[in-house]
């Protein structure tokens, strides 16, 4: 009787492999079956032209696999273009950094009431107020550092430190103060008012924005030279949070220069005399600047003396020198019909509260105004 898997009339006699089936070592799995399926078409699909009598089913699909991952990245890819659209569309826009104001200054001249002392630079800082200041930086302190609501006591002593560079380099600097430069004044500047100083260092005017003194203390080397190194400082510095992402700090401190005329050679005895400037500057900080140790300059009221009133003291500082006199004429006109943009002239009189002593005159010369006051007595 012949086996199951064989035909009825048994197996093969020329069969290779000892009459076993050669297919026998292939297996058919159900997918490749079901792949390999024909479909019958009806009588009447069969009675149309050209017809075939079997089609080929569609060839097999992606596995679901496949498909899924597919999907996944086609969801991904709309996520994307989403955001992205709505980036651009969504009507709440993200809020953009404040850039900073434009620097307000006032520059104020102080006119003496009669002529200038004059004397050795050590004598006048001896007997005047100046005498208790300290020199140069160290004259420059901090209040008590401690945090705000939303600033710590790092960020805090970081607003503080930047602010007494920038009264340093505009103040105490001999190259600032001589105009051979301006560029460590800049760099501690927020980049929105770097424009504003450039323009105000080549192309000074008195109309309250573009004065160069109000940025910084500046004499014209071709009439005045400094005739003591150190400057006498005294002052305070405060602060306060003025929004959640605003530190204010304001300094008031006043400087003594001891000044001469510029000339070469052999300096006058007693030639030297001094120039005060009181400066009161108001900072503002955000984040970056305190992480980018910068600054904004908001306002800068200056006085400083002596000065006559009609000098112009908006590219530099105008220093009456010792036994000169202030002229009577008050500061420059102002037109208030003109269309131009208005300057900001104003005056005041040089009252100092210890003001010192003439220097007693030398052998063989008077002293300024000695010869006006011996006719006045003949």
């Amino acid at each position: 009787m012949a086996d199951r898997g064989e035909p009825p009339e048994g197996p093969p006699e020329n069969a290779p492999g000892g009459g076993e089936d050669e297919y026998r070592s292939l297996v058919f799995d159900e997918s490749f079956v079901r792949a390999a399926r024909l479909k019958e078409f009806s009588a009447q699909e069969r009675m149309g032209d050209h017809a075939r009598a079997v089609s080929s089913l569609p060839a097999r699909g992606f596995r679901a696999g496949s498909k899924a991952a597919i999907a996944l990245v086609l969801l991904i890819a709309l996520a994307f273009g989403t955001a992205v659209y709505m980036g651009f569309r969504h009507p709440y826009q993200a809020p953009v950094g404040k850039r900073a104001e434009p620097l307000r200054s006032t520059v104020v001249p102080l006119a003496p009431r009669g002529a200038v002392p004059g004397g050795t630079a050590a004598d006048l800082l001896a007997r005047s107020p100046a005498a208790q200041f300290e020199k140069g930086a160290a004259g420059i302190n901090f209040p008590a550092i401690r945090g705000t609501g939303n600033f710590s006591d790092s960020q805090v002593a970081t607003a503080l430190t930047t602010a007494k560079d920038y009264l340093v380099a505009s103040s105490l600097d001999p190259d600032v103060l001589t105009g051979d430069a301006v560029r460590p004044v800049k760099l501690l500047l927020d980049p929105d008012q770097m424009a504003q100083f450039d323009r105000s260092m080549s192309r000074p005017a008195d109309d309250g924005q573009h004065t160069a003194t109000g940025w910084l203390v500046r004499f014209d080397p071709a009439k005045v030279a400094l005739a003591a190194p150190d400057v006498r400082v005294r002052g305070t510095l405060s602060y306060t949070e003025a929004g959640a992402d605003t530190l204010e700090v304001v300094s008031d401190h006043t400087f003594t220069y001891t000044l001469r005329p510029a000339v070469s050679g052999p300096q006058e005895p007693g030639g030297a005399s001094l120039f005060t400037v009181r400066r009161e500057l108001h900072f503002r900080f955000d984040r970056d600047d305190l992480r980018l140790h910068r600054l904004e300059l908001r306002t800068s009221y200056v006085q400083a003396g002596p000065q006559a009133c009609p000098a112009d003291t908006s590219g530099a500082l105008q220093p009456l020198l010792a036994g000169a006199r202030a002229t009577s004429r008050g500061p420059a006109g102002t037109d208030p019909y003109t269309t131009d943009r208005p300057t900001a002239a104003l005056c005041g009189t040089l009252a100092v509260s210890s003001p010192p002593s003439p220097a007693p005159p030398h052998q063989g010369s008077q002293a300024p105004g000695a010869a006006q006051s011996q006719r006045s007595r003949s």
